[in-house]
């Protein structure tokens, strides 16, 4: 055995409350104990309590949620990062920030381990592995569970109690679950069946969209260089922006995604998710984009958008792809200000007005009434141009038909005739 110390990613629950004793007596390490709040509700003095009564050396706690939001919720929702085209990343986010502290803790404490409770099956553990190895190659990581303490849960409540370790002992959730600012992360039990509808108990944040109030409320957003920044225009913190949205939509039913998403070992695996702030926001920002960036940019930006979303997902939020895409995503933002205003009704949020002091809509351009400012007559000369390799084609090589039947003999159509009149007669 080594007294080599590690630092361990807590989170206060049965798992890794077992892991501190365990990694003293299995493998002789001094522990250290790192807490992240990322909004999914931390009880500092409690989980520092139960850290050290399991024999930690030492329990850090630390309040990140400015910065998870500031860092890596912001920078998510500016790209446009939606995990094949609907999860939010909530989890996936939570995970390199984490990593990073874990890291820090490490070079403050001497360690030169540090730990997590992920199993050999699941996303996380790929993402605080490949993190930890980014930012720090010099130190290993360890996973309990990957290692030989994978116990029962009856057998960890056991353990527990021998060590004098308090630890929640009711009945255990049908779900894992998983949640922070952004989002809540549900599966296993009997959503593992992808036919089965998610019973009402898995959710906790949104009402059912058929409950919801029959009264549509409005909201404003503001936003400053693709970050949203004020709420029916009271300037607001990232964070309580967030809270308060996960509030108010999700009391309108919005929010809720059921999904079939592709783990990246390679297992299918049916997620729900609760995400009322983020669905809100990113429809909010896809809306404004599309006011103030060019066809061309909105097009690349999307692909940029889906290739980080797939690195965060993938644990390589710090690979140097993802630094550099996200600078990039970082310069289309300068323009990307203004307010968007949404309707909050039944399970939805529609957009109903947009406005930005960059906006590229001109009026006097795009309205078919009075004071149409577009010139008519130019379109002729530019489909001219824009059709000619059509038309060089289609006289080279024929019309395109392939001498195929007359479309309009296949459907049959209806063909009606004017009588002609008789030679002489006016009308």
């Amino acid at each position: 055995m080594t007294s080599e110390t590690v630092v361990l990613a807590y989170s206060g629950g049965l798992d890794t409350s077992v892991a501190v004793p365990w990694l003293r007596e299995t493998h002789g390490h001094e522990v250290v104990t790192l807490t992240v709040d990322v909004g999914g509700g931390v009880d500092a003095g409690a989980v520092q309590r139960r850290a050290l009564a399991g024999g930690a050396r030492s329990a850090i706690v630390v309040d990140a949620r400015a910065a998870f939001v500031a860092d890596y919720i912001w920078p998510a929702l500016q790209a446009g990062s939606l995990y094949q085209g609907q999860y939010p990343l909530a989890t996936a986010l939570a995970r390199p920030l984490i990593a990073r502290l874990l890291v820090d803790a490490a070079h403050e404490t001497g360690a030169g381990l540090v730990a997590h409770g992920c199993t050999g099956k699941g996303n996380d553990q790929v993402r605080f592995d490949v993190a930890v190895a980014a930012l720090d190659p010099s130190l290993r990581v360890i996973a309990p569970m990957r290692v030989g303490m994978g116990m029962t849960r009856d057998e960890e409540l056991a353990y527990a109690r021998t060590r004098g370790i308090d630890v929640p002992s009711g009945p255990s959730s049908p779900f894992s679950i998983d949640a922070n600012l952004w989002g809540r992360s549900i599966e296993a039990g009997v959503l593992e069946d992808p036919w089965t509808a998610p019973p009402a108990e898995a959710f906790e944040w949104t009402i059912d969209p058929a409950a919801a109030p029959r009264e549509a409320r409005e909201v404003t957003i503001g936003f400053e260089d693709g970050v949203p920044v004020s709420l029916d225009g009271e300037a607001l913190d990232g964070v309580t922006l967030v809270e308060r949205l996960n509030r108010e939509a999700g009391a309108h039913g919005i929010g809720r995604i059921d999904h079939v998403e592709d783990r990246l070992i390679g297992i299918k695996s049916r997620e729900i998710y609760e995400a009322p702030a983020a669905v809100v926001l990113h429809a909010a920002h896809a809306a404004l984009e599309q006011l103030t960036l060019s066809r061309e940019l909105l097009a690349y930006k999307r692909s940029v958008g889906d290739r980080l979303a797939t690195l965060a997902y993938d644990g390589l939020w710090f690979s140097e792809l993802g630094v550099a895409l996200r600078a990039f995503v970082t310069h289309t933002q300068r323009f990307v200000s203004g307010e968007v205003r949404l309707r909050f009704a039944a399970g939805a949020a529609a957009v109903t007005g947009r406005r930005s002091p960059h906006s590229l809509y001109d009026i006097g351009l795009a309205t078919y009434d009075r004071g149409d400012s577009f010139d008519h007559a130019s379109a002729v000369g530019f489909i001219a141009i824009w059709g000619l390799p059509v038309r060089t084609q289609a006289a080279a090589r024929g019309d395109g038909s392939d001498g195929a039947r007359s479309l309009l003999d296949e459907l049959g159509a209806d063909r009606a005739t004017a009588t002609p009149e008789p030679v002489g007669v006016t009308r």
